[in-house]
């Protein structure tokens, strides 16, 4: 039998390498290969075809129980989930340190618990008396859930074992917790492979309820193999900036609902609580019009949410080079723009300075943002500010036309709802979207032209 090949494996990319090195050679950390235990090799005489269990086969048309979910008590979380928990599922919900995964599920565990429910908190990363301090300190010191302190998968099954399975697991985090038949210390590629698919085979076949908090590493992504997020049913990911009051809960991947839909929840001293209208939030500020400021109503899976677009302008008298700085959208497609506005509409960025702000800390990724951040732009050169109450969307072409959206009547009615009475859109968009007021623009020369008439 040939001796089987020693590989190393990156904890931050999990990029693999046949010899041990400083540098990770995919994602170039330092001091991040780690040795991963030698799988066990088989002789190629070795024969799957017989020696197993044989399954049964079911037809694509047969009977299915209704999908039944489990309310968490945080309408935001539920949103976010597609309706609730599944019975059974898997969650893996990601975020950078301290930004309040633990919170969020202790909130929402506790809120089940007391529904009269079994729920099981397991901390890997806390002891249990840091936590209870955390759960006085919410108000939940009261919900009876099950508290422990543990790292070891197979102490945490065998207990579990010993009486009916709860109906939610959480596990804080995955990234803590090791399983002895596998080498390696806990947060290894092999060890973070091993405990979750011992973890996720228990709440299938017991219909539990498994959420699994996992670290990120510097880029967002979330450390371990990649295999992780394959595994889970459900994968969310809690984002926002700690200088900032709201956190988002985005989930990326939902096998039991739709993607891309999110929860709003602001960060305040009795823990986290639901923003039920977050455009009120990142709109709040805005009493008089400005210079620069244009509102996109942004969609987010089925919720349109009303942002605040700002531009700033400053020009340049000495022959250094321009800066270009964007938070919360895209740098790439801010210098497509630039150059579409320069190209097409005659404009001069070339020697000023342009700076781009999402307020509230809000992160874009619709393309329809292109023609709000065109007009403030647009107002920012030109010093005019847009209509307070009034809404712009559209994707640019580079050719400098503004093309359709998707659900068009959605984020209008939104916008209407929130008292605004006009909106700036493709031209194809503009039947059928109630009372408020809408202007067509064919392309970004009309964009122009409605920014300097200050319209």
């Amino acid at each position: 039998m040939a001796k089987p090949k020693r590989r190393y494996v990156c904890t931050e990319c999990g990029g693999i390498s046949f010899r041990w090195q400083g540098q990770c050679p995919d994602c170039s950390e330092w001091n991040t290969l780690e040795e991963e235990a030698p799988e066990t090799a088989f002789s190629a005489r070795h024969n799957l075809g017989s020696g197993g269990r044989r399954i049964a086969f079911e037809a694509l048309d047969a009977p299915i129980r209704p999908l039944a979910r489990r309310t968490t008590g945080l309408a935001e979380f539920d949103r976010a989930l597609g309706g609730g928990i599944v019975p059974g599922s898997a969650i893996l919900m990601g975020g950078e340190p301290g930004i309040g995964k633990s919170t969020l599920l202790l909130q929402a565990a506790a809120a089940i618990a007391r529904s009269g429910q079994d729920v099981v908190y397991v901390s890997g990363e806390e002891a249990t008396a840091q936590v209870r301090l955390r759960a006085g300190r919410l108000g939940l010191a009261d919900a009876p859930l099950r508290l422990a302190s543990a790292s070891s998968v197979r102490d945490i099954l065998t207990t579990l074992a010993d009486g009916a399975p709860p109906a939610l697991l959480v596990i804080d985090s995955i990234q803590t917790m090791h399983s002895d038949m596998i080498e390696g210390a806990p947060g290894t590629v092999s060890q973070v492979r091993a405990s979750a698919f011992e973890l996720i085979r228990y709440a299938k076949e017991c219909g539990t309820a498994l959420v699994l908090v996992g670290h990120v590493t510097k880029d967002g992504s979330i450390a371990g193999p990649r295999v992780l997020e394959h595994m889970v049913d459900v994968v969310m990911s809690f984002e926002g900036e700690r200088s900032h009051q709201f956190r988002i809960l985005r989930a990326l991947k939902n096998r039991f609902g739709a993607v891309d839909e999110i929860g709003v929840f602001a960060m305040e001293g009795a823990g986290l609580a639901e923003v039920p209208n977050p455009s009120m939030l990142f709109l709040s500020g805005r009493e008089e019009p400005l210079a620069g400021s244009a509102v996109f109503p942004a969609l987010e899976g089925t919720r349109p949410v009303l942002v605040e677009i700002q531009a700033l302008i400053v020009r340049l008298q000495s022959g250094a080079t321009p800066r270009r700085a964007v938070v919360g959208w895209d740098s790439g497609r801010l210098a497509m723009l630039l150059a579409v506005l320069e190209s097409r509409c005659g404009l001069n960025f070339s020697s000023a300075e342009v700076y781009l702000n999402v307020a509230g800390g809000y992160r874009l990724s619709d393309p329809a943002a292109d023609l709000a951040v065109a007009a403030a732009l647009v107002s920012a050169l030109a010093d005019k500010p847009l209509p307070l109450r009034g809404i712009w969307f559209g994707e640019v072409s580079l050719a400098g036309e503004v093309r359709p959206v998707s659900h068009a009547g959605l984020r209008v009615k939104e916008a209407a709802k929130l008292g605004f009475d006009r909106a700036c859109g493709p031209v194809q968009e503009g039947e059928g979207l109630g009372k408020l007021r809408y202007r067509g623009i064919a392309g970004l020369p009309g964009l122009v032209d409605q920014v300097m008439a200050n319209a």
